[in-house]
């Protein structure tokens, strides 16, 4: 029962994302271009069958796929070697790739309208190898701790470098492969291997070092894919490109039945298996492991691949023709702008609608401690994904060379890699990866190659593909313009917020004997506060002073009060009154916040090893009637904090507590405690 209510509650996302491009398609249509589409009946049977394919997907993923890869990323992060992990992410890049359905739905447009060129099969296993080679580069960058934007500037002028010798055919399918390879399946497997990595490596910072995986999957294929296509156009025969004739529209309906049904599910099978023989070989073979509840696991699998299958047939039932038929509509209209606003429409509402979006903003929202705002990064990241497809349509309609739009692209995103703050590019460059979802995808693919179609003088392969590319670059600008304003703004992360919220509203009362009065950052503002202190003292030999007032201020405290100690030892105290006192020891007086005092005598009595062969004395006692001391914010901050969670642990004292004690008998006196 509760597997269904959450295959319900899967159903209800699905068709929840899928609204926001219904809304769009239904304005356009019915206001704009004013006529209702042909084989509207089997377009709104197609769009059912993928909401309902996408929620039986997403449920094989979450009771399957999921919980079994995400164990693997988390057992490999903490006891994998590094060659194991970087050959279990290279052969998981893979497996998800291949597994991709818009990269299948690609793959075969490209096919059909390459005059034979292009194999699809081929394609995919080249951009599933690249991703592959992107994880491994990936990982292996994290382990050395090598700064991101290096290697994705690297990898830009490869890209670039490349594009000046690849054939037209190729470079937008090329771009536009960048942006397919990671959705649904991909994103939550790599980010949890890239996050899981950062957060158990040493020296690692989850937000700077875990996130950039995507980024890199998003990279390599378009370098791959030009590489194919240079081979592809150079050593294959193949029809001429430019007596293919494509029609109006390129899709035609699909026509459902036994056998295509079967072969359409043996097809996924091949696809899904990949990722199923990787995950069991690592678990059983690799880090000899079972699988905990391997029913559950197989149901998962099976509801992935029917998941699948009903995803992409309802795409081709609906969404591609859809988008082609509106493309030669709006082609047809008397303003161009009205494409634009077209495009511009479905960009921004199907992105934030995108579930691998939310997931990963959500992701940066807890490890940046709350600087980056879930929506607002997701609204940064719309508005990317709406002006790059509202100018990718531009580019089509004005029949410019795409290669200089993605070249000019990159060299903002590069200027602005230098001047946007750390912590928020490599969540940038993984925000292009996740922008182009399995719904999104063939949408936005059939628009493409429909204004390439329906407008004189374009090539549907050479001009059509490339709105993904465009799709997939300007986040990554957006989103380090929002970096950039955050710290131009002063925008403050969760513990930044409380620890001002902490002062803010108390009071300034000295003469309450049972506040402390402290000054806060040295500064003439004072505050009176429930706070507890403690003295800690330190006696040790006077050429051991700076070595204990260096141990105590590298355990956190910021004062210390240095005196003379004239001492008698044991041994003299029968004779004291004719013993000359020398001043041979130094007494450290350090007045501490609670929270402080265990890890200063700890840091001390470690250093100058006063418990084994050292000499000197550390006590402490607590304070009452603390005035005039000075704290810095952070100091007031994590002794609240301390006291909070001291509550929290103290024990409730009940009766009959002792087990072993005899039953209580109330005419019995009490004993009396000696």
């Amino acid at each position: 029962m509760m597997q269904f209510n959450f295959f319900l509650k899967l159903l209800k996302e699905s068709f929840r994302d899928l609204i926001p491009i219904v809304v769009v398609i239904l304005f356009f249509q019915l206001a704009i271009i004013q006529a209702v589409p042909e084989g509207w009946v089997s377009t709104a049977i197609g769009l059912c069958i993928v909401g309902v394919g996408l929620a039986i997907f997403l449920q094989g993923l979450e009771i399957g796929i999921f919980p079994v890869g995400e164990g693997l990323a988390r057992d490999f992060a903490k006891h994998g070697t590094m060659l194991w992990v970087l050959f279990f992410g290279f052969l998981i890049g893979f497996g998800t790739t291949i597994a991709e359905p818009a990269l299948a739905v690609i793959a075969d447009k490209a096919a059909s309208i390459s005059s034979g060129r292009i194999d699809a099969t081929i394609l995919r296993m080249v951009v599933a190898g690249s991703v592959g080679f992107a994880i491994f580069l990936g990982v292996f960058r994290i382990y050395k701790g090598h700064p991101i934007h290096y290697y994705i500037i690297t990898g830009y002028l490869l890209v670039v470098s490349v594009t000046f010798f690849a054939p037209q055919e190729i470079i937008g399918l090329a771009y536009d492969l960048g942006g397919v390879t990671t959705s649904t399946v991909t994103v939550p497997l790599v980010a949890a291997l890239g996050i899981g990595l950062a957060s158990t490596i040493k020296g690692r910072n989850p937000v700077i070092d875990g996130f950039g995986l995507i980024a890199f999957a998003s990279l390599t294929p378009m370098i791959f894919v030009q590489i194919y296509g240079i081979a592809v156009y150079n050593l294959v025969d193949a029809k001429d490109v430019v007596g293919v004739v494509v029609e109006a529209t390129v899709s035609s309906n699909t026509t459902i039945s036994i056998s295509s049904v079967l072969s359409g599910i043996a097809s996924v099978v091949k696809d899904v298996a990949p990722i199923l023989f990787i995950i069991l070989f690592f678990q059983y073979a690799v880090l000899k492991k079972k699988i905990d509840n391997i029913k559950t696991v197989f149901l998962g699998f099976g509801l992935v691949i029917i998941g699948l299958y009903a995803f992409i047939l309802g795409l081709e039932m609906g969404l591609f023709s859809l988008g082609e038929t509106m493309a030669y509509q709006l082609t047809k209209s008397d303003s161009v702008m009205m494409i634009y606003a077209f495009a511009f429409a479905i960009g921004f509402s199907t992105t934030m609608a995108e579930p691998a979006l939310m997931a990963i903003a959500k992701k940066a929202k807890d490890i940046s401690d709350g600087k980056i705002n879930d929506f607002a990064l997701r609204l940064f990241v719309a508005a990317g994904v709406a002006i790059g497809i509202a100018l990718g349509a531009f580019r089509i309609v004005d029949g410019g060379h795409i290669h200089y739009y993605i070249i000019v692209g990159y060299l903002t995103v590069i200027i602005l890699t230098f001047i946007a703050p750390k912590y928020i590019i490599p969540i940038a460059y993984d925000s292009g990866g996740v922008t182009t979802s399995t719904v999104t995808v063939p949408l936005v693919a059939a628009l493409g190659i429909g204004l390439a179609t329906n407008i004189e003088g374009r090539s549907p392969l050479i001009d059509g593909f490339g709105l993904i590319a465009f799709a997939s670059l300007f986040p990554m600008i957006t989103v380090m313009i929002y970096g950039i304003l955050t710290e131009k703004f002063g925008v403050k992360s969760d513990t930044q917020i409380e620890e001002e919220e902490l002062l803010k509203d108390t009071l300034i009362d000295a003469e309450n004997m049972d506040l402390a009065t402290v000054n806060i950052d040295g500064s003439h503002v004072r505050h009176s506060l429930s706070l507890e202190f403690s003295a800690v003292v330190i006696i040790v030999p006077v050429d051991k002073k700076l070595d204990a007032i260096s141990a105590a201020h590298k355990a956190g405290a910021s004062g210390v009060t240095v005196l003379r100690a004239d001492g008698i030892g044991l041994e003299e105290m029968d004779n004291f009154f004719r013993t000359s006192f020398e001043a041979n020891d130094t007494l450290l007086l350090f007045l501490l916040p609670k929270y402080l005092v265990n890890e200063v005598i700890k840091s001390i009595i470690h250093s100058l090893h006063l418990t084994t062969s050292g000499k000197g004395v550390a006590f402490a006692f607590p304070l009452t009637h603390m005035k005039g001391i000075s704290l810095s914010k952070e100091d007031i901050f994590k002794e609240e904090a301390y006291q909070v969670n001291l509550n929290k642990e103290e024990p409730m004292s009940c009766v009959g507590d002792d087990l072993d004690s005899e039953p209580h008998d109330s005419n019995k006196e009490p004993s009396k405690s000696k």
